[in-house]
């Protein structure tokens, strides 16, 4: 039943390509282009685009790679040894669902002059901080993001949804579902693992123009996938986007008093094939004590997943995006969600359909534990790496649970009656520079076992203090037209 043709074609899973599996592919389809993909700083695709001539020019692309220039792809990289290789990764290829001349599209891995993989590039310090977390723990880090965005066209004024009350809404009432569908289909085609799409709660009337927010979840896998399908996702949504002239903006805040765009995080551990975050329908001691890294390294998370000024705009108090570091079950004025995972006791399923018969199936697999700050400005590689980190240093920390038990809550800490509880919790950075302190302070963490350069480390900080922010949110927090200027400056962002 799969729709990813190259894994119909070749009857073998993605993780199984080999370069001689493509070339028969690309030999049966008359494909006439080979794209090599790779992700820049901005965390958007870049393309390298090749005419394949015969099967020799393919197998020698398919065998060696190429050069690019990678001071113009990153900012750590100096021009005058800017030399690096790019390298497909056979596993990634899809066929590309927009080029009229038949293409097949590879993502890259960056290699060094001598042929190692690159210590500064975002998808490698991701692999690095997995390899890490296994050599150390025997884990390893399962992920899926939840891809907020908004379809932005001119107003018909028919068929009006009550302001912020979109959730899940359907047809005629939401205008771009369409689009959402055929972009589900499309991420599907290219590898993606998606879980469901739907109608988010943000939609409201400006200027003559209708903004309607949507949502793509997928399902957890290896947080290298996790990333990868998360950045073909913003592109299949773009370029639908470009070609039914709909705006889609992934910016995590439109305008003053309406829903920001997040990009909540989903994560497990799994040893053996295994979740190991829930054990007979109680979460574990190790989720708990990965819940207690998250915590921790909370406030310096933010300068990977939170990463230009608007970002603060949508972690503000009284939201639904968290601003207090804590923790807790189903509970969404949280950081750290413990969603709901088909623990009852009960069989819904039967009692939804008499005739079924009483279903144990293990549910167990499902249980996931959700970090809620971070939006799509996020670099996604090195926002997944950071949370790997995390969850090791959790794992390490002596008195873990403990940590996690003091910043429990199980209440609504949004509501007047429970302020009380916020003055005991420590806060998310309110900016960019914030969050730039915030990372130099714990900066030794990630840089334990060399998953994360100094490199990186000093490139994230220096942008994230470019922006001069510190008292920007104050300064213009009853500004809607300054508040609108700052918000199309990063319009496109991640």
């Amino acid at each position: 039943m799969n729709i990813n043709r190259l894994i119909t074609f070749l009857d073998k899973d993605a993780s199984q390509f080999t370069r001689a599996d493509l070339i028969r592919f690309i030999e049966a389809h008359e494909i006439k282009i080979l794209n090599f993909r790779c992700v820049g700083a901005d965390g958007r695709l870049k393309t390298l685009t090749f005419v394949i001539d015969n099967r020799q020019h393919l197998d020698a692309i398919l065998t060696a790679g190429e050069r690019v220039d990678g001071s113009s792809l990153f900012p750590f990289i100096g021009a005058g040894a800017s030399d690096l290789y790019v390298i497909p990764r056979y596993r990634t290829a899809f066929v590309n669902p927009f080029s009229e001349i038949p293409a097949l599209d590879v993502l890259c891995s960056y290699y060094d002059k001598d042929g190692n993989p690159l210590a500064v590039s975002p998808e490698n310090i991701l692999r690095k901080s997995q390899q890490v977390l296994q050599e150390r723990t025997g884990y390893t880090f399962h992920a899926m993001g939840e891809l907020e965005y908004y379809a932005i066209s001119d107003d018909s004024g028919l068929y009006k949804t009550d302001n912020q009350r979109g959730y899940h809404e359907s047809s005629p009432f939401v205008k771009w579902g369409a689009l959402r569908t055929e972009a589900m289909l499309l991420v599907a085609c290219c590898g993606g693992q998606l879980k469901y799409g739907h109608a988010e709660v943000g939609n409201f009337s400006m200027d003559g123009k209708l903004y309607e927010q949507n949502e793509l979840e997928f399902l957890p896998c290896d947080a290298e996938d996790a990333a990868n399908q998360l950045i073909i996702a913003k592109w299949i949504l773009r370029s639908l986007g470009n070609k039914y002239g709909v705006t889609v903006s992934f910016a995590p805040k439109i305008t003053a008093g309406k829903a920001g765009s997040g990009m909540h995080v989903h994560t497990k551990l799994v040893k053996d094939g295994k979740n190991c975050m829930s054990n007979n329908g109680t979460l574990t001691d190790i989720a708990k004590k990965a819940i207690s890294g998250y915590l921790y390294l909370a406030p310096s998370l933010t300068a990977f997943g939170n990463t230009n000024p608007t970002s603060y705009f949508r972690l503000v108090p009284n939201q639904e995006a968290p601003t207090n570091i804590c923790w807790g079950d189903r509970n969404r004025s949280v950081l750290v969600r413990v969603p709901l995972g088909w623990t009852g006791k009960t069989s819904m399923i039967q009692d939804s359909n008499p005739n079924e018969p009483l279903d144990n199936t293990d549910f167990s697999q499902k249980q996931t534990v959700e970090f809620r700050c971070s939006d799509n400005s996020a670099d996604i590689h090195l926002l997944f790496a950071g949370l790997i980190v995390a969850a090791r240093h959790g794992l390490e920390m002596p008195n873990g649970l403990e940590y996690a038990q003091q910043r429990y809550v199980d209440v609504n800490i949004f509501d007047n009656a429970n302020k009380y509880r916020t003055q005991t919790l420590e806060q998310l950075p309110v900016s960019c520079a914030d969050s730039a302190k915030r990372l130099q302070q714990q900066a030794e963490i990630y840089k334990q076992h060399n998953v994360f350069p100094q490199a990186v480390i000093d490139a994230a900080v220096n942008k994230l203090k470019s922006y001069n922010d510190e008292n920007l949110r104050a300064e213009i927090s009853n500004n809607e037209n300054k508040i609108i200027e700052i918000v199309n400056k990063y319009f496109h962002c991640g």
